[in-house]
């Protein structure tokens, strides 16, 4: 194991200890109480068996069948959760072969990123995170169950998913994914075309013929953004069958892996002689490996939220300094568009996750000695998902890349470091992604410009207002202001801007997520400006520097002056939209570094 991987992950244990002994503590008390519906009261359970057919009824009145939770975000107005229609009976099935029920146990909203950029909805984004949790929480309470299967795919989804999931950590719990779409209009092709339109040199409907033969059939964008980020991750953590993760949707390889799916977590369970909570799964070396594969592959950034979200779930805490300090040793393995011209399709073409694994694995930057739900040890996930016949088999994965301009080994990587960098400075602390960023333009010093909105910044575009050197600083787009919407729609102004020769940067405490591009942006800035923040001190004309290779972020103004300056109030909340509902979720969001969740506090309590 590389010595700074190890250090770190000791640093965490330590960090950790009283809050994950508590959180262990928790879960191995509901586990000595043995599974639940065999202890309900009559009428309790009758009512949880009501809508079963009778030999459902009666199988789960055996001591030695187990009841599987389905936990679904279907809906099919999103095309990467529109799959997961059929997957209930043909869970219910592969259970039923195996002596097994499987329940519908609730489902969980699941809003798509890509409908609501720039509009209103976008703003309770982040917050449906937490409502999944409390949703798959809910799903779980019944006491009925004996594991789970949680069916996600994108941005919140997983996450929340996750979180509410490990907080019944003593159930065995497996992640079921849908896959990626096949691969349409290529990414750098669709960009251009954005970029082109925010010039006024394409129509509108050369736009939407553009970004509908991108985005054109059920699955996961192709792109590699927070969705197929989550399912690399679930893979590295050991909570997705191996090489389940970017197999297309409706193929006889996806059907046989979710049956196995169904099949394998029975064998999780106590009765089915293999138990493993999944909190015991997600632990410390369980993160770091995380981390080690966000940096790889240049990752979202939304999971410089969601990581320490799921951490505090688990009783861990984990933090930027962490992430930032991993990212100093890991290398850039993968090119994938925002990052490259490939998309996730050609990503698994050539070696995918196995590959990727196996070549982390080798290179001691992962923690091999691992639970997962294939069993012990991560080399399990080196190996590739294949059909025999009708017969689903495992067999080893690629032996090296297929395109090293996609994927490459860690001995001749695309960097030596990872794509994560934490800005540090009067301005406070914030993330940026490098990964995307060319080296000429990691390093931006110049008069601040100041919105707070990204239609402010489209409407100074539009008007001739920003072509020159400016740093622009969006702000109160923090998780406590108006829920952290994230601001895709600044990356074609501010992309043409840089194309012009223009030096320019973004500073915000909002978000730009895993479609974060080629624009030197320092997001997630905590403290946020809603709360007094530096950023609320920030006026037009500031030169601000922000420094990409350094991590320093700062405003180059006396501290004498700033510090007398007297923040700028936070406008009023903005209702419509559902938008006045989140409002006491807002009030209680944890700082961006916390994961801007609504249960830090709560969860911190239990200390």
């Amino acid at each position: 194991m590389h010595p700074l991987v190890l250090r770190v992950t000791e640093r965490l244990v330590e960090r950790s200890r009283a809050t994950r002994a508590h959180y262990l503590a928790l879960i191995e008390a509901a586990a000595q109480q043995g599974p639940q519906r065999g202890k309900l009261q009559c009428a309790n359970f009758a009512h949880g068996v009501a809508g079963c057919s009778g030999h459902d009824k009666q199988t789960l009145r055996l001591p030695d069948a187990a009841n599987v939770a389905i936990v679904s975000a279907y809906n099919d107005m999103l095309s990467a959760h529109q799959p997961f229609e059929h997957y209930p009976p043909l869970i219910k099935q592969a259970l039923h072969e195996v002596g097994s029920v499987g329940q519908v146990a609730g489902g969980v909203p699941a809003m798509c990123d890509g409908v609501t950029q720039g509009e209103p909805g976008m703003e309770i984004g982040l917050a449906s995170r937490e409502v999944i949790a409390m949703s798959t929480a809910v799903a779980l309470s019944h006491n009925m169950f004996d594991a789970a299967l949680c069916l996600g795919v994108c941005d919140k989804i997983v996450p929340g998913l996750l979180v509410g999931a490990l907080r019944f950590g003593h159930l065995p719990t497996l992640f079921v994914p849908a896959g990626p779409m096949p691969s349409g209009l290529s990414n750098k092709d669709k960009a251009a075309v954005r970029e082109r339109f925010a010039e006024g040199k394409a129509s509108r409907e050369e736009l939407l013929e553009s970004e509908m033969a991108a985005y054109h059939s059920p699955g996961t964008c192709t792109f590699y953004g927070t969705a197929n980020t989550n399912q690399m991750l679930m893979e590295v953590m050991g909570l997705h069958l191996p090489g389940a993760s970017f197999v297309n949707p409706d193929t006889p390889l996806r059907e046989a892996l979710t049956r196995a799916a169904a099949q394998r977590v029975v064998r999780l369970t106590r009765q089915g002689g293999e138990y493993l909570p999944l909190g015991h799964i997600v632990d410390e070396r369980c993160l770091v490996n995380a981390v080690v594969a966000l940096h790889a592959t240049g990752g979202s950034t939304n999971h410089t939220l969601h990581l320490p979200a799921i951490a505090r779930a688990a009783g861990i805490q984990l933090t930027w300094q962490d992430m930032a300090e991993l990212s100093e040793v890991v290398p850039t393995l993968a090119h994938v568009y925002p990052n490259g011209k490939a998309d996730i399709n050609h990503f698994h073409a050539a070696g995918g996750t196995a590959l990727l694994i196996r070549e982390l694995l080798d290179a001691g930057l992962l923690h091999e000695q691992v639970q997962t739900v294939a069993g012990p040890g991560l080399r399990r996930y080196t190996e590739e998902p294949f059909l025999d016949g009708e017969r689903l088999v495992w067999r080893a994965g690629a032996g090296a890349s297929l395109d090293e301009s996609i994927l490459r080994p860690a001995a001749r990587p695309f960097s030596p470091e990872g794509g994560l960098r934490l800005m540090q400075g009067n301005l406070g602390r914030a993330v940026m992604k490098l990964s995307a960023v060319a080296p000429e333009h990691q390093v931006v010093e110049a008069p601040a410009r100041v919105f707070h909105d990204q239609a402010e910044l489209a409407a100074a575009f539009q008007a001739g207002e920003l072509e020159r050197d400016f740093v622009a600083v969006v702000r109160f787009q923090g998780p406590r202001c108006n829920g952290m919407p994230e601001l895709h729609k600044l990356t074609p102004f501010l992309g043409v801007l840089q194309d012009r020769g223009f030096k320019v940067a973004l500073v915000t405490d909002g978000r730009m997520s895993g479609a974060s591009g080629k624009i030197p942006a320092a997001i997630h800035v905590c403290p946020e400006a809603f709360d007094g923040g530096p950023l609320a001190r920030v006026r037009d004309g500031d030169p601000i520097r922000v420094d990409g290779r350094s991590g320093e972020l700062r405003v180059l103004v006396d501290a004498a002056e700033l510090a007398a300056r007297t923040p700028l109030a936070a406008p009023p909340p903005a209702a419509g939209c559902g938008r006045e509902l989140f409002a006491f979720m807002r009030a209680s969001f944890s700082t961006a570094e916390q994961g801007a969740s609504a249960f830090t506090a709560s969860l911190e309590a239990l200390r």
